[in-house]
């Protein structure tokens, strides 16, 4: 048996299970920057402003490596009422590209 041939059934393999390992994936809305004794002033209820409006995009992340952008959804069927994300922007992951 030839290296390709083991080469080929490898990455089959590699990418089967690939195809079944969940990833985490960070959708972020803004952020705040508030001072310390407003922060511990705060209580239920209390609302901390972001620096974005509603209908700003916003970013996805895979650890801390921004991968996306998109604008936030509810959903519709069944589900409805549960927040989705639409994708605007796919981001060149690929390094030298």
């Amino acid at each position: 048996m030839d290296d390709t041939a083991i080469d080929g059934a490898t990455e089959g393999l590699g990418a089967k299970i690939l195809d079944k390992v969940p990833i985490e994936i960070t959708v972020s809305v803004g952020k705040a920057r508030p001072l310390l004794r407003d922060l511990l002033q705060i209580e239920q209820g209390g609302i901390l402003p972001l620096d974005r409006r509603i209908d700003d995009p916003v970013e996805l992340y895979i650890g801390d490596r921004l991968i996306a952008r998109g604008e936030l959804q509810e959903t519709e069927g069944p589900d409805g009422g549960e927040i989705a994300v639409r994708l605007t922007e796919i981001i060149d992951t690929m390094p030298g590209t």
